[in-house]
């Protein structure tokens, strides 16, 4: 697949898998998502969604449903946030496209639901609502389309770090249902608690892929690319470094602590 930054990507996503994508500043990352709802086109090759193929020629018509297929969570996805109630603005996607009033109003109530929202924020202005419930709202809007795939750019900018711990709660039990997500993000630790598989891009090209234990091995590397390392993996690093033994590189808090209880233990009876 080649399209404006992009240059002889080849890749599948697989359905009800958790996909995450990184990459430093201006690798492509988001012009690659772009491409997987034909918000633009590949200029060679093709993009294939479900059983609907995307190639130059694809004409902006008819492009609805695919669109309703793939939901798009932009970075501060607040910003797109415009009508009088979260009510109206949860349910406008569905009106618009032909679904009745009072279905849509009964998504609206079942998605902000979802998003860990209380009722009684449908009829007050969005504006009236803090940035995290605000991002809520917004994520709402997308699920209430009823996606196969929801695809996250960046989706914890800008959010303290309890706001950013609840968001990734929401989308691995998005998951655990049996959404399918693909995820941009430049946190690494999100990468190795959640991602099933990764995919790094650099200077528009797809340069590595894996499963998050098999890219984070390679600490040298990332490092050379821009990229971090999820903090559990940045401290065995330096463990190792005094002396500490590990088979492989720890992603997470307690798999270290299960690779170091033998050695310290050892450590205690010298």
């Amino acid at each position: 697949m080649a399209g404006v930054g992009l240059d002889d990507v080849s890749l599948t996503i697989h359905g009800g898998e958790y996909t995450a994508i990184i990459g430093h500043t201006g690798s492509g990352k988001s012009t690659l998502l772009q491409h997987l709802n034909a918000l633009i086109k590949p200029t060679s090759g093709t993009v294939t969604i479900g059983d609907r193929t995307i190639t130059s020629a694809t004409s902006n018509k008819n492009l609805h449903e695919l669109r309703r297929q793939v939901g798009m969570v932009f970075q501060f996805a607040e910003s797109q946030l415009f009508a009088a109630t979260v009510r109206e603005d949860v349910a406008f996607g569905p009106r618009n496209f032909g679904v009745s009033a009072a279905d849509a109003d009964a998504l609206a109530v079942k998605m902000i639901a979802r998003v860990g929202l209380p009722a009684d924020v449908l009829d007050r202005s969005p504006f009236d609502l803090s940035g995290g419930q605000m991002r809520r709202v917004a994520i709402a809007g997308v699920l209430a389309m009823q996606p196969e795939i929801l695809v996250l750019d960046e989706p914890t900018a800008g959010l303290d770090p309890v706001g950013r711990r609840e968001m990734m709660a929401l989308f691995a039990q998005l998951h655990a249902a049996g959404q399918t997500i693909v995820l941009v993000t430049h946190q690494m630790d999100d990468v190795a608690d959640y991602a099933d598989r990764v995919f790094v891009l650099d200077q528009g090209q797809l340069v590595k892929q894996g499963t998050p234990q098999a890219i984070f091995q390679d600490a040298d590397w990332l490092l050379d690319h821009q990229l971090g390392l999820p903090r559990t993996t940045q401290f065995a690093l330096q463990l190792r470094k005094r002396g500490f033994q590990f088979a492989h590189l720890p992603l997470k808090s307690a798999e270290l602590a299960q690779m170091l209880a033998p050695q310290l233990g050892g450590q205690a009876h010298e």
